[in-house]
């Protein structure tokens, strides 16, 4: 408004040199060079504290644009116009110039909000309880505890909708880099279309932060071995690895069917296996974000996938309802020849929402929809004792997960009651249950390092932790 006031309210010396330049006589006059023109004075808006070093900015419109006008045109341009352009040149630039309000990052309280990213608390066990990181610091040896995990420890929440999959960090693996990368944190993935890392033990708050870069249901997410990032995978028909830490995306992997699991090769963490809704099993290389290997049988949805422990081979569960054959429910592959070793495992009616190796004997379980856990043999002929069974939880079409103790003497399996159930691997008798949701219990896995400490998630979106 100063500068329109200054242009519309007072003669310029240049409105006063046009008023004597006409001759009467009607003589030609020589055009008189304009005078130089005055860089206007740019005064910065007022900002929070600390100050950023910003250079002056070039608001004023060159020299040369107004002499092209001024030609194109064939007529004079004026002092005033020339303030006029000055004057809405500056207030554009002035503004676009100005720094970001600075934000406090020290106050304990920040919360600090994105599109895909939401965090409110801290991956760092600086908070988390004594006794706690005692027990991580000892990492007890398999096998040395004789207790189960008996009393709720830690009630999660912040999921709105049900929990297919939780994964502890780990801290003890050959790969770890850093010690960030804890046995105190847990992921979990929703059908509510997040990823949450829990800092389960934070005597803050233990909701490290929300992860929404899927854009619908995710199915599973698995801890890096390599450091501080999880790879998820989701009914958006893509696979994400995101930097825990930070909160960034590293890597989109692009599928042609819905992602409903991964797993990484234990042999080779630069290496994992994704199955899907289409029935392609391919192996991705993290390095090159490329398929190296892919498996293809014709298979319907991949319902679960597991790496032998030398990551030699891996067992593949597929839904066989569609063709009402039971053939190829369970396939055992050779990863580097890509040919099944046996696709004639099981062959019941049943389909298998989860397989899973024994972490030391030649054996490996399927969870069934008949309802029981069956026991097979990890080498050839892969044939089901017959004679032994783990029974007394519920499947019912839910999508029921089942692991191993660390030390392989005990399994524990999650149950459509809402229950989980522990069995003695040697004999198949149920040690306990506790009851722990009132919807279904869909999966629950030991800690990788405290033998007696378990986390579980339901189908109503709950995840409890007991020890």
């Amino acid at each position: 408004m100063d500068l329109l006031s200054a242009a519309y309210g007072a003669i310029s010396d240049e409105d006063a040199d046009d008023s004597t330049a006409s001759d009467p006589s009607g003589a030609e006059l020589v055009p008189v060079a304009p005078p130089p023109w005055k860089r206007p004075r740019w005064e910065p808006y007022p900002y929070l504290p600390p100050p950023l070093p910003q250079a002056i900015p070039q608001s004023i419109p060159p020299k040369e644009v107004l002499q092209q006008a001024s030609l194109a045109s064939g007529r004079y341009i004026s002092k005033r116009e020339r303030a006029l352009v000055a004057a809405s040149q500056t207030s554009v630039d002035s503004a676009s110039q100005l720094p970001p309000m600075a934000a406090d990052f020290s106050s304990p309280a920040l919360i600090i909000f994105c599109t895909h990213y939401f965090s409110v608390g801290s991956i760092s066990d600086s908070n988390v309880r004594a006794d706690i990181l005692h027990s991580l610091q000892l990492q007890s040896k398999p096998g040395s505890s004789k207790s189960l995990p008996l009393k709720l420890s830690v009630s999660l929440k912040g999921h709105t909708k049900a929990v297919n999959r939780v994964d502890w960090s780990s801290s003890h693996g050959q790969y770890s880099c850093t010690r960030i990368f804890a046995a105190h944190l847990l992921a979990s993935a929703g059908m509510d279309h997040t990823v949450h890392i829990w800092n389960v033990w934070d005597k803050g708050n233990t909701t490290s932060c929300v992860l929404k870069y899927h854009t619908a249901a995710v199915k599973d997410v698995r801890w890096s071995l390599l450091g501080p990032s999880l790879l998820s995978g989701g009914y958006d028909c893509s696979l994400r690895l995101v930097d825990a830490a930070e909160g960034k995306e590293v890597k989109v992997f692009k599928e042609d069917q819905t992602v409903e699991i991964i797993k990484f090769n234990p042999s080779n963490p630069n290496i994992f296996l994704s199955g899907g809704s289409k029935g392609s099993l391919r192996l991705w290389d993290i390095r090159s974000g490329l398929v190296t290997k892919e498996f293809n049988r014709s298979l319907g949805t991949i319902l679960d996938i597991e790496f032998s422990p030398d990551g030699k081979q891996f067992i593949s569960s597929t839904d066989t309802t569609r063709s009402n054959v039971s053939e190829n429910t369970i396939i055992v592959w050779d990863v580097v020849r890509q040919l099944p070793l046996s696709n004639q495992v099981y062959t019941e009616a049943f389909s298998c929402p989860c397989v899973r190796y024994h972490p030391y004997e030649a054996s490996f379980v399927a969870q069934s929809n008949g309802n029981y856990i069956g026991i097979f043999s990890a080498r050839p002929p892969f044939r089901l004792n017959r004679y032994m069974r783990f029974e007394g939880h519920g499947v019912w079409g839910f999508p029921i997960k089942c692991n191993f103790s660390l030390s392989g003497r005990e399994l524990v399996s999650g149950s459509s009651d809402g229950s989980i159930y522990f069995y003695d691997y040697k004999s198949a008798r149920l040690l306990r249950k506790i009851e722990a949701f009132k919807e279904a219990c869909t999966d629950v896995m030991y800690h990788p390092v405290m033998p007696t400490v378990i986390a579980s998630c339901s189908w109503a979106g709950e995840i409890s932790v007991f020890e």
